[in-house]
């Protein structure tokens, strides 16, 4: 009887592949989960950067906006 037909060897064949997934889909869960956390810290500096940019315009007393155009316009 040849591995492949021994209902035994097959299941421990794919016993090993399920456990095999397994671990992929743990890596890969980890992964995300890391990277989610690395986007949401930079969504948060990104705003910081914002408010912080608008603040030294307001303190400034100018908008990009209300600025005259460069004399090469």
């Amino acid at each position: 009887m040849s591995e492949m037909e021994d209902p035994h060897a097959r299941i421990d064949a794919l016993e090993m592949r399920i456990a095999y997934q397994d671990r992929a889909l743990d890596d890969l869960n980890r992964a995300v989960l890391e990277q989610w956390k690395q986007i949401d810290s930079l969504t948060r500096q990104v705003a910081n950067l914002i408010d912080r940019v608008r603040e030294a315009e307001e303190s400034a007393g100018t908008s990009p906006r209300s600025e005259p155009p460069p004399p090469h316009y």
